[in-house]
């Protein structure tokens, strides 16, 4: 096992090497999936393993602990806590339930030889463990990540690896409670808090009541913004072998009309990357409700963010966000 420096804040390494760092991750689909030891978290894992299949998606499973876990008091010499933790021998918070993500990743054979292992630590928040990492990466390029951080607590700690990143996706499994958004930042869950502040899409993981299913509903609504954002997850429900269905809701019945023609577009659009459409859909009503009533038999809705400032969206309410709230199945966020 090869033992590097860390990369992260505070770190001496060169500002070009970490600019090259940065652009060969922006020609990969790189997914951060938040793993706390619930079976919740490894549902999002589920999705992450669907998602990434292919050869240029790497899989960075995160667990944030808070700072100085009982490590200083303890008396556990810092030196051979994190020899042990590269090995991942150590029981530390979050190792195992990292190591049970590697398994499932992994499957009954393991990783064959054809994968190298490269460990890093980075001093933080000046803990005594520190952020710390495991990579595992095949000669294909492909990676998988496991990685324990540092932070004052879990949202800071998520949003802060982005920041490591870039990431295309975050996935994060379903939240015990959900606030309306004007009280996202007081009490609420970590799911909520990523969900609101993080510049990448987000997906909320919820098992299916039902089984898995039947294929990706796409929210369009006729905008530029919407419009792209139904491309990006099409090719996403594609990859991941899922029919797709679009959706667009039309507040009055008069508006019914534009619905469909909007429908219309969004089905040439996909025929030209050659993406089927399995049915198009228009509900009339109050948008995130039809939303939600509409998506409940499918595995995954996805909605595009409303692209408003964080400050207006939080006085002027968000669609998605309120799907992703009310949903009894999983919801892309797609920014």
């Amino acid at each position: 096992m090869a033992i590097l420096p860390g990369i992260g804040k505070g770190d001496d390494e060169p500002k070009s090497d970490l600019r090259a760092l940065r652009e060969r991750r922006q020609n990969r689909f790189r997914i951060l999936v938040c793993i706390d030891g619930s079976e919740a978290s490894y549902d999002g894992l589920r999705f992450a393993e669907k998602i990434g299949t292919s050869d240029d998606c790497d899989i960075i499973l995160l667990y944030v602990r808070p700072i100085d876990q009982g490590l200083r008091t303890g008396g556990l010499q810092v030196r051979v806590a994190r020899e042990n933790m590269l090995e991942w021998g150590l029981e530390l918070p979050g190792i195992r339930y990292l190591k049970r993500g590697l398994d499932m990743l992994a499957g009954e054979d393991g990783l064959s030889s054809h994968w190298t292992t490269i460990a890093s630590h980075t001093d933080s928040w000046g803990d005594p463990l520190g952020d710390n990492k495991v990579e595992y990466r095949h000669e294909n390029g492909k990676s998988i990540v496991l990685k324990l951080k540092t932070a004052p607590d879990i949202a800071s700690g998520v949003l802060d690896q982005y920041e490591l990143g870039p990431y295309n996706l975050i996935i994060m499994g379903e939240p015990s409670h959900w606030h309306s958004e004007a009280r996202s930042f007081f009490g609420a869950s970590v799911a909520q808090k990523v969900a609101m502040l993080a510049p990448c899409s987000v997906l909320l993981a919820r098992p299916h009541e039902n089984g898995e299913g039947r294929g990706h509903m796409i929210c369009v609504d006729g905008t530029r913004h919407s419009l792209e954002a139904m491309r990006r997850e099409a090719v996403l429900a594609y990859h991941c072998g899922e029919p797709v269905t679009v959706l667009c809701v039309a507040r009055h019945h008069a508006d019914v009309p534009t619905a469909k023609r909007v429908l219309e577009k969004s089905t040439e659009m996909l025929a030209k990357m050659e993406i089927g459409v399995a049915d198009a859909l228009v509900r009339v009503g109050e948008p995130a409700a039809e939303i939600v009533r509409a998506g409940s038999g499918f595995s995954v809705i996805s909605v595009a963010d409303s692209g408003k400032k964080l400050i207006r969206r939080l006085f002027t309410g968000g669609i998605a966000f309120r799907v992703m709230g009310a949903a009894n199945t999983s919801v892309l966020n797609v920014r």
